[in-house]
């Protein structure tokens, strides 16, 4: 068997980027801590999809851990050499205040950061952001890079539930970077665009769901704007392992391959599979969204190379939601 590189955790372990975060390190030869979250009712989470990955066998452990209590995070991070704090609690629908949301993701990330200064083994810590914590402005620049930030008063304007999100994401991120800062602690931060292809949780994803819109009839989940940027499940998960691997990683990294008109979209899903019933695109089109563009250049400047295009992101979700029966 391939010698470990070493353990890390990954919080959040059943979620989308977190379940193919654990399948790639796996991969490349770590063992993995993950931690999920204990069901609310007391039965058992069927993990069946961690547990039988690849190596899962020797190498992953899984640890029942709640950003309500950042405590409970300590014996996943024990003798781990890096931290993937994917974990992020998903208020949508708006039942919970804006602020509340905030402060348990802020507190939450700080309690964790501090257990891994308290194990003297984590190295590196990586954080994954999101696009939310770029663009939500009044004024958008052309280009989107690492120096822009959302205007958490902008965005408090919102849908409760979008605003929650966009707020939360964004404190909750520069919180992380100003503790690093503060003690001296190697963190980077992973900001990727609209996330879209395969996946190995059972729950349909839903960055995967709105990218669907024009099949599966849920325009109201999305609307396509003038520009929209994309990235493959699988580049979002190299990119994580690159930045805890290079040896000049840091702060934030946007990270975006793929950026698509909504008119050449529209023609290249109707052409590309025919045998579905698409939805009018004029009726996801906003077309007063002004047009910008993020930029990966910091990130590519490491070394980093995207591997996969449109097609394999539509080709990967479309696969995968045929073989789980969502298609």
């Amino acid at each position: 068997m391939e010698e470990s590189k070493g353990m890390v955790c990954v919080t959040g372990g059943t979620g989308y980027v977190a379940s193919w975060l654990i399948k790639k390190l796996l991969q490349h030869g770590y063992s993995v801590n993950a931690t999920v979250r204990a069901h609310l009712s007391g039965k058992k989470k069927d993990l069946s999809f961690l547990r039988n990955l690849p190596n899962a066998r020797e190498r992953l452990q899984i640890f029942n851990a709640d950003l309500e209590n950042p405590d409970s995070f300590g014996g996943a991070i024990e003798g781990c050499v890096g931290v993937f704090h994917v974990a992020h609690p998903i208020n949508l629908e708006g039942k919970e205040s804006v602020e509340s949301t905030t402060q348990k993701c802020v507190e939450a990330t700080l309690g964790i950061l501090r257990a891994c200064l308290n194990s003297k083994t984590v190295k590196r810590v990586v954080y994954t952001s999101s696009q939310s914590t770029v663009i939500a402005r009044e004024k958008l620049p052309e280009v989107l890079d690492e120096d822009v930030w959302s205007d958490v008063d902008f965005g408090t304007k919102l849908k409760l539930g979008v605003a929650s999100y966009i707020v939360s994401k964004t404190a909750t991120e520069r919180a992380a970077l100003e503790f690093a800062e503060k003690h001296c602690m190697e963190l980077v931060t992973v900001i990727p665009s609209w996330i879209h292809g395969p996946f190995i949780c059972p729950i349909l994803p839903g960055s995967v769901w709105s990218s669907l819109a024009l099949f599966l009839g849920n325009e109201n989940q999305f609307k396509y704007n003038k520009i929209t940027s994309m990235v493959h499940t699988d580049d979002v998960a190299r990119a994580h392992i690159h930045l805890f691997e290079h040896p000049g990683a840091k702060g934030r990294y946007l990270c975006s391959s793929v950026e698509v008109k909504y008119e050449y979209l529209c023609e290249f899903l109707g052409t590309r599979y025919p045998q579905f019933q698409m939805l009018s695109p004029e009726s996801l089109c906003d077309p007063t969204v002004p047009f910008t563009t993020i930029s990966s250049k910091k990130l590519l400047e490491t070394g980093f190379r995207y591997k996969y295009g449109l097609e394999e992101m539509y080709d990967d979700a479309i696969a995968c939601c045929k073989s789980k029966g969502f298609l």
